[in-house]
């Protein structure tokens, strides 16, 4: 089996082929970039790198595998977008995977990684943080929620996980006094590309095209 994967959702652009075979997984070709901004201009281009990189046309593959948040709302609208399009063209199924996911997957697979929890927080601004709390193995301990940050530490402090994410630092100073039940994990705190495709493998594509995960409504408002 062949995927497509790539994200747009925070401060990185990143996309990957990867085959999947005999239960190992081979990265044809890969690219990660740091980017705050400029997504909607950088993704289809690189997609198209990767894909030449990795010698493979969209006939070649077996699905494709996109982030859909939490992230920024440009982000997030960016790769559901194009993969919703590329579908359509290519009649690939999607599987749609969260950012919690893909970063705790980062940490799971990293060689320090300890039999413990995983807690996944993100700046969300607004006094707020996005976060998620997994087991070890991944199955999610806690729905995605967009906390404040004295709530997110009391949530951490209840899981003991290893922390990862962009907000870790919003939430410590809430966090109970034994800095050893939260330690940080020496892991990306960016969704990849790679990781996106590995957690699309296990998954069933749906039905239906990938659906966006919003935990607030938007910072920019329509004129009154």
């Amino acid at each position: 089996m062949k995927i497509l994967a790539f994200d747009t959702t925070m401060a990185a652009c990143s996309a990957a082929v990867v085959r999947f075979e005999n239960g190992g997984a081979q990265v044809m070709a890969a690219h990660h970039e740091t980017r705050t901004r400029g997504h909607a201009e950088v993704l289809v281009p690189m997609i198209g790198e990767v894909m030449a990189q990795a010698a493979v046309s969209f006939g070649d593959l077996d699905r494709i595998a996109v982030t859909v948040g939490p992230g920024t709302f440009t982000g997030v609208r960016v790769g559901i977008a194009t993969a919703r399009g590329m579908a359509v063209a290519s009649g690939l199924p999607v599987v749609g995977i969260t950012t919690f996911e893909a970063v705790a997957a980062g940490v799971a697979a990293s060689p320090g990684a300890k039999q413990r929890p995983i807690a996944c927080v993100f700046d969300a601004r607004r006094d707020e943080v996005y976060v998620q709390c997994f087991t070890a193995g991944l199955v999610a301990l806690t729905e995605p929620q967009a906390l404040p940050y004295r709530d997110a530490g009391e949530l951490i402090t209840a899981h003991r996980p290893v922390l990862v994410g962009t907000g870790v630092h919003l939430v410590m100073p809430f966090e109970d006094d034994d800095r050893t039940s939260a330690p940080i994990a020496d892991a990306a705190d960016q969704p990849s590309a790679v990781l996106v495709a590995e957690r699309a493998a296990l998954g069933v594509p749906a039905t239906g095209p990938p659906v966006p995960l919003y935990l607030r409504p938007p910072d920019a408002k329509l004129p009154k």
